[in-house]
């Protein structure tokens, strides 16, 4: 068994506090963003506030009125380019950052394996960039991660970085989840964790922490993998990563 020296967070605070902001960002003189707001695309299409709430977290898109003069106008959800996406993320606030990690510390979870039976050891980083990330499966905030997490993993998984999700659920609920929604991390099972993402830099010193849910969350993962690919490293490190 997995087990780390930290509370599990209820989610579903930040989730909330999360979703006020969102509104609080698209509110223009009378007109005020709610659950009952009506939001649809281009061709007229409404959609439900799970949905348009959901794209708006991830930062991709923004909504803009239909009637600006009409305080309960109807909203269009609209896609943001790359280069606007990462603009708008770029100007948010860092995200919070955890109360049980400290940057520059030395992780302290040493080997671990995941449910494919792969050994992974977190203490010798062997001049690594280790993406990690705590979840559980009745996360709903962890699973809207999911997919933009897959697509940074896709992006940056090789030789040099690797991404672990060490998950509070066992191996049997982990693998039938995985079949509905996979998750293209190493993924290990029956850790007593909460919701969070650290990054430890070639070293293994944690280099970014932060937790509960945040729009801007994979924007700063992906900051500090460029950053860490970037910094120069330690002689003794590199030799260890070219031996690997």
């Amino acid at each position: 068994m997995l087990t780390l020296p930290l509370k599990q967070q209820n989610p579903g605070v930040g989730f909330f506090l999360l979703l006020l902001l969102i509104f609080s960002m698209f509110t223009a003189g009378a007109q005020k963003i709610n659950e009952s707001t009506v939001v649809k695309d281009s061709s007229g299409t409404i959609y439900p506030s799970s949905i348009w709430r959901a794209l708006l977290l991830k930062g991709g898109h923004t909504l803009k009125p239909e009637n600006k003069k009409d305080p309960n106008t109807a909203f269009f959800i609209v896609s943001l380019s790359d280069e606007e996406k990462n603009a708008r993320l770029a100007k948010m606030p860092q995200p919070k950052e955890s109360l049980f990690f400290k940057n520059g510390d030395q992780f302290k979870l040493g080997r671990i394996t995941d449910i494919q039976g792969n050994k992974i050891d977190l203490k010798n980083n062997q001049g690594k960039i280790t993406v990690i990330n705590f979840w559980f499966i009745n996360c709903q905030p962890c699973r809207l991660e999911i997919p933009e997490l897959n697509t940074l993993a896709k992006k940056y998984a090789s030789d040099s970085v690797r991404f672990v999700a060490i998950a509070l659920d066992d191996r049997y609920p982990l693998k039938d989840f995985l079949q509905t929604m996979p998750f293209n991390y190493h993924i290990i099972d029956d850790g007593r964790s909460y919701a969070a993402h650290l990054i430890l830099d070639q070293e293994g010193k944690i280099y970014f922490h932060t937790t509960g849910l945040s729009t801007n969350t994979v924007y700063w993962l992906e900051k500090c993998i460029k950053e860490l690919m970037n910094k120069p490293v330690n002689a003794s490190i590199a030799n260890k990563q070219v031996r690997n």
